[in-house]
């Protein structure tokens, strides 16, 4: 029997073992590369995804506080502190949009020696708008509108009566109609088919009609109910709502809204007006000054004087400057 070429022998042994090796290594470069592919997908799908949503807010706190002592020319001690919370989840794919805001505000004071806080600001308001493109700029839209208050509110100095409450009153907006954006920071909402709801969830000021619901009747001789009283009152009519945002200089930001409605069922000369402005003035990365605004006539609300007495509806107004802590997200 012939032997073996020992060199022929060590030849087909390296071809054998560098052959192995290549195919190991090409199943790893395999692995790798599917792997590779994997992570890449994933990460195109985060930022397709990122690129749909823009979220964000703003958190704000500020206070005073006033101290005398002898103080010769009189006066009186205070110490006041108020937060505002404002968030917002916008979403664009193709022809459909998302916007919804969330604004939360509250504010309290308490002056000299009193053990009370007076309440100053207070607002709780959802909006949440969907839409489908129409043609350039315009969407046909959908829009929902919720606004409260966190706690009681009183006629101050008087405050052993309640004038309002949370959920008293609440207010809601359903509205249909187009939505037109001809500038990103400006947007118009028209709304000719719009339900809104005024609810009153506090008995005792829904049993007196506040807020324009229907109030209790009693019979003057015998105190038998004539007319129960209500907590909502449903109205149907035309909506519209006007927004601006936008920086007008650097590090001054101003926002605004308007919004107006007209009861198709009752008056509808009597226009409901809703108008909101916000100047937010940044003086480095967490301090800013905020200076803002609401005007409100609703023909539905009686002005009730310190003495208790109601008047006709009258116009609203407050303002708000505050500076303090923000923090921007």
């Amino acid at each position: 029997m012939k032997k073996p070429n020992p060199f022929l022998c060590l030849l087909i042994v390296l071809f054998t073992i560098k052959t192995t090796y290549l195919k190991a290594q090409d199943t790893k470069t395999d692995a790798n590369t599917l792997k590779g592919t994997s992570d890449d997908m994933k990460k195109i799908m985060a930022d397709t995804s990122k690129k749909h949503w823009q979220k964000g807010g703003t958190v704000s706190l500020s206070g005073q506080e006033v101290t005398l002592t002898n103080w010769a020319a009189g006066g009186q001690g205070a110490i006041s502190v108020g937060g505002l919370i404002n968030l917002f989840f916008y979403y664009h794919k193709e022809k459909w949009v998302w916007n919804t805001d969330i604004n939360m505000a509250y504010g309290v004071i308490k002056n000299g020696s009193s053990k009370d806080w007076l309440k100053t600001n207070d607002r709780i308001q959802l909006t949440s708008k969907v839409g489908r493109e129409a043609f350039k700029n315009a969407y046909y839209s959908a829009l929902f509108d919720f606004k409260t208050q966190f706690a009681p509110g009183y006629n101050y100095p008087n405050d052993s009566v309640r004038i309002s409450n949370f959920l008293a009153p609440a207010y809601g907006i359903l509205a249909l109609g187009l939505d037109w954006q001809p500038k990103p920071y400006l947007s118009f909402f028209i709304a000719p088919a719009t339900t809104r709801l005024t609810y009153v969830g506090d008995n005792t000021l829904a049993r007196a009609g506040a807020y324009g619901v229907q109030a209790q009747v009693l019979n003057p001789l015998t105190g038998a109910v004539i007319t129960p009283y209500n907590n909502m009152l449903w109205q149907f009519g035309g909506y519209a709502r006007m927004q601006f945002q936008k920086d007008i200089m650097t590090n001054v930001n101003f926002a605004t809204m308007v919004e107006v409605f007209s009861n198709y069922l009752k008056n509808p000369q009597n226009i409901y007006v809703n108008w909101t402005t916000l100047t937010s003035m940044k003086v480095n990365k967490f301090i800013s000054a905020t200076f803002s605004t609401q005007l409100i006539y609703d023909p539905l609300v009686k002005y009730i004087a310190s003495d208790g007495s109601a008047h006709g509806p009258r116009i609203q107004f407050k303002q708000v400057l505050a500076v303090g802590f923000t923090y921007k997200f």
